[in-house]
């Protein structure tokens, strides 16, 4: 059976190495090629997009993929959307693996816009607003001439950044220590990020915690009614090996 792994995430990854072990199973993962310099996964690679569902299910029929493990970010949400319409077309089962999300006692919205309402409504004129929403949304906060910026991402933006803005190019992972010392050297007064959950970056939010530093999380995106989800690598490698059994049995 042949396993189309949507990645692009640490899971995405460990998935691919742990597919390199179970028999009967062919696999190849795809990247939509947004950051310059990816972390590949180990085994047979693409990168870039699909052409949307009509795409996508083209794809799927032409590698004659017998199932699908959606490991992409969990704000990914078009990309999972693409997947359970393209699956639920051609009757293919179909996997979310998202990481857990974080949990604190935080202010919560549903969306960037609306993170952008709440800045001001949580700290004063001038403060240091740490921004670590990734590039995809950044054009929303530079219409913000109030706060100061403190924005990290991998890449350099395409897109406008607020009009005060100190940007730090880096990838996790990151320390508690090293989280501190950067918020108490630009005299942070909020973090904004997203609830990608994870190891990877939860060090900003302990950080935070340490030093009072109010947090505003955006929730993340709902699934697609009735898609079939699991928290991590050995759920996944248990579907698969479930269904391949399946597929193996039915001829």
């Amino acid at each position: 059976m042949k396993v189309l792994v949507l990645g692009g995430t640490g899971e995405a990854r460990q998935l691919a190495a742990a597919l390199t072990e179970l028999t009967g199973v062919e696999f190849v993962s795809s990247l939509a090629g947004r950051v310059r310099d990816p972390v590949l996964p180990v085994g047979p690679t693409r990168v870039g997009g699909f052409g949307g569902i009509e795409g996508l299910v083209r794809y799927l029929r032409a590698e004659r993929v017998g199932a699908v493990v959606d490991a992409t970010h969990p704000f990914a949400a078009v990309m999972t959307r693409h997947a359970e319409r393209a699956c639920l077309r051609l009757g293919l089962p179909l996997l979310v693996l998202r990481r857990p999300s974080w949990s604190g006692n935080w202010h919560r919205v549903t969306s960037i816009g609306d993170a952008l309402g709440r800045i001001a409504t949580l700290v004063p004129d001038d403060s240091c607003v740490f921004l670590t929403t990734g590039r995809g949304e950044l054009a929303v906060f530079a219409t913000d001439t109030r706060h100061r910026y403190l924005v990290r991402m991998v890449d350099p933006p395409q897109e406008p950044l607020p009009s005060r803005t100190e940007l730090i190019l880096d990838r996790g992972p990151y320390t508690v220590d090293g989280e501190r010392d950067l918020m108490r050297a630009h005299q942070v007064a909020l973090l904004v990020t997203k609830d990608s959950g994870g190891a990877l970056t939860s060090a900003k939010l302990t950080a935070a915690e340490e030093l009072g530093v109010p947090v505003l999380m955006v929730s993340r995106p709902p699934l697609p009614a009735g898609v079939a989800a699991v928290e991590t690598v050995d759920a996944a490698v248990a579907w698969l090996r479930t269904v391949a059994d399946a597929a193996s049995a039915g001829g």
